[in-house]
């Protein structure tokens, strides 16, 4: 066999190979997929859905109330939709706040507790796994609804641009950015499709899903501990509860999302 017949040979093997790959990695993609849709039938989440229900009526704290009267920013006790418009500017704290930091916000007011303790409180105990079932129930309230974050104050435009610069920032041991996993298209980590958040459809299938029940920790997560676990993945600093710089990323990805619908609370493994 002359090396012009081997070079033949070689070239049409790779393009057998080529289809075949092709096939094997959509095959992967779609068994996992298949493996999501199976899991969301019987939700865990729907538990905290209920808890967080109950949580929003009953009447505790210091000053023996309940959240009915919170503002998420549709008005006073209206839940319907606020999820898909959150992170937000709210003319009485004069700061733009996803669920959580609203959350706490109403609490203090309203129910007299110590805002400042919750946030310092580890994630899955005392108030913050409540904060986490009251966050299941709201976003679910909106499960279906696009994303529209509103971009009409000038601190939620600012907010947007200090997420971008935070989501392209790298830094730490490894060099890591948030971009560096969820910036492009067409990434993979094991055997997970991640989610490009510049744009959509990633931008709103990843903002829009979360809260999400974890199977791997039999535990829901709201947006905050999500992004607490990509610092520690990272090897950055863990940023504070409800912080200014947790918010200003879900406020960069949000918008990025604009008209995707909202799924949470999802469930992921």
């Amino acid at each position: 066999m002359n090396k012009t017949t081997r070079l033949g040979l070689l070239v049409a093997l790779a393009g057998c190979c080529l289809p075949f790959h092709a096939a094997a990695q959509k095959t992967t993609a779609e068994g996992i997929a298949e493996y999501r849709a199976l899991l969301q039938d019987g939700n865990p989440a729907e538990l905290f859905e209920a808890k967080g229900e109950d949580l929003w009526k009953q009447k505790r704290g210091p000053k023996n109330a309940s959240l009915e009267k919170c503002d998420l920013g549709k008005g006073p006790g209206v839940v319907k939709g606020a999820f898909a418009e959150l992170p937000r500017h709210f003319a009485d704290t004069g700061r733009v706040q996803d669920m959580e930091s609203r959350l706490l916000t109403c609490m203090q007011t309203l129910q007299g507790f110590d805002a400042a303790e919750i946030a310092k409180t580890p994630f899955g105990s005392g108030e913050q796994k409540n904060i986490e079932g009251l966050v299941a129930w709201i976003s679910a309230e909106s499960k279906g609804l696009p994303l529209n974050l509103p971009q009409s104050h000038a601190t939620e435009r600012r907010a947007y641009e200090v997420g971008k610069r935070l989501f392209f920032l790298r830094a730490g041991p490894h060099d890591f950015a948030c971009a560096t996993c969820h910036g492009a298209d067409g990434k993979r980590i094991r055997l997970q499709d991640l989610p490009n958040l510049t744009k959509n459809p990633g931008a709103g299938e990843g903002f829009g899903a979360w809260p999400a029940y974890r199977v791997s920790s039999g535990e829901l997560w709201g947006m905050q501990r999500r992004l607490n676990d990509c610092f520690r993945q990272q090897r950055f600093p863990y940023p504070g509860y409800a912080s200014d710089v947790t918010v200003a990323l879900a406020v960069y990805m949000g918008v990025n999302g604009k008209g995707g619908k909202t799924t949470a609370p999802a469930i992921k493994r």
